[in-house]
């Protein structure tokens, strides 16, 4: 056991010395074994093997063991990392060639309850086929982790589980008998008075509880203006519903022009036999009480206000002009109705002639697919014809390809039987290539491994010297005198006192003078309040006024609509004549 134990502790002393960040594995196995000459030539074997499967499943050891000091070995040191690491690189590698007996040999050369703890972590079933299996599948084969490792482990874990629990039952008979020879203290009984019976207290009056007041009855009721706009909603509803009742009832009156039918009126009764009065659809009109609140915010308001009153400053001007003996408008006004309704038939004849050339175009679209599709037949047909041209030479080339092949592999047969004395002499220099690549990589280790060495010297110097400068004793502070000026010669140098005594007056003068700024910000408000409500006064009189000039213009314009129809014009006769044209010679 103490063979062993020497053995773990020269690998655990070698392994804490490795730095996977800086350190390379081959220089430092051969710093290492350099290092270890002295041992006997079986110890350093075994300890050689041992290191040097560590280093190369480092990786997979460091995913165990990271996981139980995060999980079961909070408590435990991490200058014992090493220690588990080898435990883990023995039982998952080496215990196969060690065999149990010799491996239980090396568990109790350790102290035994790390290696106890540890063992029970890493044996556990449900920690080996979950996530342990998963990690290591990350950087090998899932099937190679399963067969080499996975499963062997889980066949020892039986043996290895008792092993554990006997270490554990002998570890704790030892502390029991430690316990038992210690001197057990007995304790013995306080002689103290027997306190006085308490009195039963005087029960406290049950407190009254005021009458709470009734929920009110508006609680579970809709507010009126909830109701209200049910009202309203519901009303709009029926009438939409009549209005799509009637309008799928009549005919459309754009579906087909006057000319070719009867006028909608006479077709609609005709076709239903119903009087005058139902065939009128009526005006679909909205109920808009006007109880309900509409919120405006600031700019809103401001920005109507400034505009109705730029337009009262307008009507102003024009009523001076007018008094000041500027001219009326009135025969400049019929003009321009009369202009306007130029310009509006003008609209309609236009708007008539691109629906017909929309037409027109779709006609000859159609024409011109046809003599496209004309056209595309003849083509296919010449393309046909110049596929079997194509194909009658392709046939040919192949055939002359075929014959220079043949006349190629006999050339490459006859080149083939000088090719083996060019190889031999091909290896031959590799080789000599390859002896001298190796005696240069071979300088090359060496020199690193001396500038390693020279490193590593340099910084046990540097590590002493600063360990030497923490050693040395330091002064504390001395005390601050708050009432002294430091003297420094500054302008305007005060002490800390003084410091805080202006600092107080200070803010005392910015309270009182954020005071004073709420109470003007406060009657800035509150007049601009009252410009708002005398803003909302102005509005609401300029939307009365402009609401009944407006449904006064409405009226003049359906007014005008009904009398007025578009003018024919020549355009649209002769874009009719071109389509009915195209129709004829497309069909």
């Amino acid at each position: 056991m103490a063979y062993y134990g020497k053995c773990i502790d020269v690998v655990i002393e070698q392994l804490d010395k490795f730095k996977p960040e800086k350190d390379s594995p081959d220089q430092f196995l051969e710093a290492a074994s350099s290092s270890l000459q002295v041992l006997s030539p079986l110890k350093q074997a075994f300890v050689m093997e041992v290191l040097s499967g560590c280093l190369e499943y480092w990786k997979l050891l460091t995913i165990v063991v990271d996981a139980f000091y995060v999980r079961d070995g909070r408590l435990c040191l991490w200058a014992d990392y090493s220690l588990f690491q080898v435990l883990c690189y023995l039982a998952t590698f080496q215990l196969d060639e060690l065999g149990f007996q010799l491996f239980c040999s090396i568990i109790k050369s350790q102290p035994t309850r790390k290696t106890c703890k540890f063992l029970r972590f890493f044996f556990n079933p449900l920690n080996l086929c979950s996530w342990i299996k998963d990690e290591w599948s990350l950087i090998y084969e899932t099937a190679h982790v399963k067969k080499n490792w996975i499963n062997p482990l889980m066949r020892w874990q039986p043996e290895i589980q008792e092993l554990v629990d006997q270490l554990e039952g002998v570890s704790a008979s030892q502390t029991a008998i430690f316990k038992t020879k210690a001197k057990v203290t007995e304790p013995k009984e306080f002689n103290l008075t027997t306190p006085r019976p308490r009195a039963i207290p005087v029960p406290e009056p049950v407190p009254t509880m005021a009458k709470p007041r009734q929920v009110p009855r508006s609680t579970y009721q809709e507010p009126k203006e909830q109701q209200q706009l049910q009202i309203i909603k519901r009303h709009n509803r029926l009438k939409a519903e009549e209005l799509l009742l009637r309008a799928n009832v009549e005919e459309l009156r754009c579906a087909m022009p006057r000319a070719h039918r009867a006028p909608p009126e006479q077709d609609s009764k005709k076709k239903l036999g119903c009087p005058t009065h139902i065939q009128k659809s009526p005006k679909l009109t909205f109920y808009r009480p006007d109880n309900i609140p509409i919120k405006l915010n600031t700019a809103a308001i401001l920005r109507e206000g400034a505009l109705y009153q730029k337009q009262v400053e307008k009507e102003l001007q024009r009523v001076d002009k007018l008094v000041d003996g500027a001219g009326d408008f009135s025969e400049f006004l019929e003009w321009q109705k009369k202009m306007q309704a130029k310009d509006q038939e003008e609209q309609l004849a236009a708007g008539e002639c691109r629906r017909l050339q929309g037409k027109l175009s779709h006609e000859e679209a159609i024409l011109a697919r046809q003599n496209l599709i004309q056209e595309n037949k003849q083509k296919a047909d010449q393309k046909k014809e110049e596929t079997a041209e194509l194909m009658l030479q392709c046939a040919e080339r192949r055939l002359r390809e075929a014959k220079s092949m043949k006349e190629l592999v006999e050339q490459v047969t006859e080149a083939q039987k000088n090719v083996r004395v060019a190889q031999m002499k091909l290896v031959k220099g590799r080789q000599q290539i390859v002896q001298e690549v190796m005696e240069e990589s071979r300088e090359m280790l060496q020199r690193s491994a001396e500038a390693a060495r020279e490193e590593q010297r340099r910084r046990c110097e540097l590590i002493s010297q600063l360990r030497a400068l923490e050693t040395q004793p330091t002064r504390k502070g001395k005390l601050v005198d708050l009432t002294q000026i430091p003297g420094y010669g500054v302008e305007g140098e005060m002490s800390v006192v003084e410091l805080r005594e202006r600092l107080a007056l200070l803010r005392e003068t910015q309270r009182r003078e954020e005071e004073e700024k709420r109470d003007q910000i406060i009657q800035d408000k509150r007049a601009k309040s009252q410009e708002l409500l005398n803003t909302l006064e102005q509005i609401s009189l300029c939307r009365k006024a402009m609401g009944k000039t407006a449904a006064m213009r409405w009226e003049q314009k359906k007014a005008q609509a009904v009398t007025g129809a578009p003018s024919q014009d020549e355009r649209v006769l002769e874009l009719q004549r071109r389509i009915e044209e195209r129709v004829a010679e497309r069909r």
